[in-house]
């Protein structure tokens, strides 16, 4: 069983999950039978992105596409401004068919602007990589969490695929162990201390997908391996329970969560470590 994702299994997952998501926008915009009263679901606040409508997170989302194709069209040397993805109007004339169509156009493209750049172009990038292979993959999983969002926000249930849940949780833990990380949030060394690990364990998938990650604070840095084994606090749960749960979805007091040690330095951990 192959369970790594490729540059090109990135792209597609651009594209791909940029589809499952807008059409669980538009079956939840045109149910079965008459239209019911009431606003857009475009509207509705977000749960997980308290700050957002579900409006401005799907402009977020497809504005970050444009802007990633931007910078992989043009081999950019430094970023270009990005205040379309981030100055965010909680009001649209969008219908949300059509904001549905605008983020399939955008994910596609960039989809294929990344194939035609290939892998090792070289590029502007916000850490360490100056390659298309990281915007490949950071884009695929961003696309995989803000769909997330939407189906949280829908009230709709959220799966994904073996193998992009155990990519997107190891690239989560690789960005989030890179030294850079203390110069943009030096707040986080305050994880660091004797004794401190955890460990997450995937309970749904088989032997082979290795789905353990031990987090190891004890050091220096903020340390992560693929592994079993004892820890100060060991979570147990559904793979894409796990990812919802680093990447701060779900909280980690839901049922379908088995925690074990000290729950409170795995909340410690999830709130300082916690990205959009």
């Amino acid at each position: 069983m192959n369970l790594t994702l490729s540059y090109d299994d990135h792209c597609t997952e651009i594209a791909h999950q940029t589809a499952l998501l807008a059409s669980a926008l538009t079956a939840a915009a045109a149910p079965a039978g008459p239209p019911a009263p009431g606003p857009s679901p475009l509207s509705s606040a977000v749960p997980s992105c308290p700050d957002w409508n579900l409006a401005q997170l799907l402009h977020h989302l497809g504005e970050a596409h444009r802007w990633v194709e931007e910078i992989v069209r043009t081999r950019a040397a430094e970023p270009p401004p990005d205040t379309a993805l981030r100055a965010l109007p909680r009001d649209t004339t969008q219908t949300p068919s059509e904001l549905a169509s605008w983020l399939t156009t955008g994910a596609r493209q960039l989809a294929d602007t990344l194939r035609s750049a290939g892998p090792d172009a070289r590029i502007w990038t916000p850490l360490p990589s100056g390659t298309t292979r990281f915007f490949a993959r950071r884009m695929a999983h961003e696309t995989v969490i803000h769909r997330a969002d939407v189906t949280l926000t829908l009230g709709t249930d959220f799966t994904v695929d073996q193998r992009v849940a155990l990519d997107a949780l190891d690239e989560w833990m690789e960005l989030g162990s890179l030294p850079e990380m203390f110069d943009h949030h030096p707040e986080r060394r305050a994880l660091l201390g004797p004794g401190r690990t955890l460990h997450f364990h995937a309970t749904d998938t088989p032997s082979e997908a290795a789905a353990d990650w031990l987090v190891d604070l004890t050091g220096d840095t903020l340390a992560w391996r693929r592994s079993p084994g004892p820890a100060a606090v060991s979570v147990s749960a559904p793979l894409t329970d796990l990812l919802l749960l680093v990447y701060g979805r779900r909280p980690a007091d839901t049922a379908s969560y088995e925690i074990q040690g000290d729950a409170e330095l795995l909340d410690f951990w999830l709130a300082e470590v916690i990205f959009a």
